[in-house]
């Protein structure tokens, strides 16, 4: 099998070049990558990865609608996509430019982000932390109700410590 891994996490590339077949990790600034890529005009032909793997990616990205049209190109038939972004609320929000004081967010995303991912992909299965036994669930705890407004003037705030996490698989 041959998996594309975007933005590649260390603790994941380690495991990931020993699972699979063919591993290339891609990055358009990172340096230490196989491949220099922008997500929206990848290099690679069609039709030429089982897995694209890409977590927290597409709130950097303005084009995230070409993001995903290019996903889904280069994934073979049989291919599917693993895009968890990270969720915070129930509508996204789009920001008129990146902002800096979130890691160059171009959006917080919503649960309703994932309708995106239908308009591009066959099936979108997502999985929620609720989906899981109690011994494995992942949930993000922060205060969000607390988000700086002067830093952060769009983004809601939520209530609460404990929040669900959600991983979209895609299908192309």
């Amino acid at each position: 099998m041959k998996i594309l891994h975007f933005a590649p996490e260390k603790c994941f590339e380690n495991e990931f070049r020993k699972i699979f077949g063919e591993y290339l990790s891609a990055d358009l600034n990172k340096p230490n990558v196989d491949c220099q890529e922008d997500l929206t005009h990848l290099s690679f032909q069609s039709d030429s990865f089982d897995i694209v793997y890409a977590s927290h990616v597409l709130e950097h990205i303005k084009d995230d609608e070409m993001a995903l049209a290019e996903i889904k190109r280069i994934l073979k038939k049989t291919g599917f996509a693993i895009l968890p972004v990270p969720i915070i609320g129930k509508k996204t929000v789009e920001y008129p430019e990146a902002n800096l004081d979130e890691e160059c967010h171009v959006r917080c995303p919503g649960i309703d982000y994932f309708e995106k991912y239908k308009k591009h992909f066959s099936k979108v299965e997502i999985y929620s932390s609720k989906d899981f036994n109690r011994k494995y669930q992942v949930y993000i705890y922060e205060d969000r109700k607390n988000y700086s407004k002067k830093l952060m003037p769009l983004r809601q705030q939520v209530d609460g410590e404990k929040h669900e996490d959600f991983v979209p698989i895609c299908f192309k």
